[in-house]
């Protein structure tokens, strides 16, 4: 969600500040591109995972400032509801760094004391995209966390809006709500990738995340229940491009842009990423920053671009840019947002060496991807991927549309394993991990055809209704997770 923010009120002037402040800062960034100021050596990639806490009876825990207590570790933080966090997993210079199986029991040791922890307060962790046991009562007011800067991003985006949020998803079940807060937002948890590029290298990655994001979806869909209902593969799609929407029908209809946005064009430069944020999205958070961008960078000093960031937090892409100052260097990230949380970090990990290698196979390809298929076409195979999951059909320069375990097993998979050999990764790594993608579509299951059997099954073979079938399908979910088998494996008993 951002830096922290303090509770305040914005006046007209806050905001004619904010607006040339921002510009300054843009100013600034081309200027550092300009010169090439950035950090352009080793790439290095980055992990966020964002979870629910449940109940010892899979039911919502409203108690994450409870378990951040209890865990007591700067890498975890909270997220917009008072049942979810987030763990920023350190960034690795490189996928290999350590031995194959290093970041694995990183993460899951990070994780396993993290649980550990939250069980003295009566909370458990788990990672899936949308918690099944969550219910719409659960998900008003009461039930933003405490941090002031989720409270004020509710008041500026009702402000901006001027009437209560509308969600509508249609799939085997219908969806039809309204809501006054924007809580509804925080039963969306996703797994975020981070890649380090150089400025050069930018675009080409953000273009190739772009291309295969509703690949992506389709293999890793995991959020099939919404407020008891069977909607999409990967409800977390549609309900966070709703639950985010600062614009009413009529501003709607005028063609306004949405601050949850898949993006309108393949871009040239990192620069033009930014840009579209001033030029489209006015300011939700316009707080200013004592620093000076442009003096700042005269004499020698990285800016932190303060209303830069800030700002760019607050336009979702499925691909951000992220800019950032580490050890007194600026570098420039591609954060990759499609992805829900879960089901394993198994399951997690293939996803990573997925993602990573294929972006690195695309970008280097004599012909890009980008240049033979159109951005809408990228945009529309998000959409039917998050309705369809694993069974959608996705275009595909050179193949047409096709289903995508065809698509992945022939076209995309082999490019996945020649992009990780190029970044140093031998067979004896790489082969387990995309091993994960291949039986996802030979057996045509992920998390979201499990959760969906899974719930039909024990719903057809008890009288507890829905909720209870879902209550206990949670439960199950959470052995299987804390198991790591891959969730293709998980038996439907």
């Amino acid at each position: 969600m951002g830096r922290d923010v303090p509770a305040t009120v914005f006046t007209r002037e806050d905001r004619r500040r904010y607006r040339v402040k921002i510009h300054e800062c843009l100013d600034t960034l081309a200027e550092m591109l300009r010169e090439e100021r950035f950090e352009a050596e080793q790439p290095k990639v980055g992990l966020e995972i964002e979870l629910n806490l449940v109940d010892d009876a899979a039911e919502p825990a409203m108690r994450n400032c409870d378990v951040l207590a209890a865990i007591a570790d700067p890498a975890w933080s909270t997220e917009l509801g008072r049942f979810n966090l987030e763990i920023n997993i350190p960034p690795r210079g490189r996928l290999t760094t350590g031995g194959p199986d290093a970041w694995e029991n990183e993460i899951r040791d990070a994780l396993n004391h993290a649980e550990e922890r939250a069980r003295t307060v009566g909370a458990h962790l788990i990672m899936i995209g949308i918690l099944p046991t969550l219910r719409q009562s659960d998900v008003g007011e009461a039930a933003l966390s405490e941090n002031p800067r989720y409270q004020l991003l509710n008041d500026q985006i009702f402000a901006a809006r001027g009437e209560d949020l509308y969600i509508e998803v249609d799939g085997a079940d219908r969806l039809r709500t309204y809501a006054d807060t924007i809580t509804p937002e925080a039963a969306c948890t996703s797994t975020q990738f981070h890649l380090q590029v150089s400025p050069e290298e930018f675009a080409d990655y953000w273009n190739a995340a772009q291309a295969i994001a509703g690949v992506q979806v389709a293999l890793a869909a995991n959020s099939p229940f919404l407020f008891g209902k069977e909607l999409w593969h990967e409800t977390r799609i549609p309900l966070f491009e709703q639950a985010t929407d600062t614009r009413p029908k009529e501003i709607k209809e005028q063609g306004v842009r949405p601050r949850v946005w898949f993006g309108e064009r393949w871009i040239n430069s990192v620069f033009d990423l930014f840009e579209e944020n001033l030029r489209y999205f006015p300011a939700l958070l316009p707080l200013c920053d004592d620093q000076d961008p442009a003096e700042t960078l005269d004499r020698g000093d990285i800016p932190e671009l303060a209303e830069l960031t800030l700002h760019n937090g607050t336009v979702y892409r499925w691909n951000r840019p992220v800019y950032a100052v580490a050890h007194d260097k600026p570098h420039l990230r591609v954060e990759n947002r499609v992805l829900p949380a879960g089901p394993t970090v198994a399951d997690t990990l293939a996803n990573g060496a997925f993602y990573y290698g294929l972006t690195r196979a695309l970008v280097e390809e004599d012909r890009p991807v980008w240049s033979r298929m159109s951005f809408s076409v990228a945009e529309d195979n998000l959409h039917s991927a998050a309705r369809h999951g694993i069974d959608a059909r996705l275009y595909w320069p050179g193949m047409g549309e096709v289903p995508v375990p065809e698509l992945v097993l022939r076209r995309l998979l082999p490019l996945a394993h020649e992009g990780l050999r190029r970044s140093g990764m031998d067979d004896a790594w790489r082969e387990p991990l995309l091993g994960v993608i291949e039986q996802r579509c030979v057996t045509a299951r992920n998390g979201a055809v499990w959760q969906r059997e899974m719930a039909e099954h024990i719903e057809a073979s008890s009288s507890g209704g829905r909720h209870e079938a879902l209550r206990r399908m949670t439960r199950q979910y959470m052995d299987y997770m804390h198991l790591n088998a891959p969730a293709h494996t998980w038996p439907v008993e």
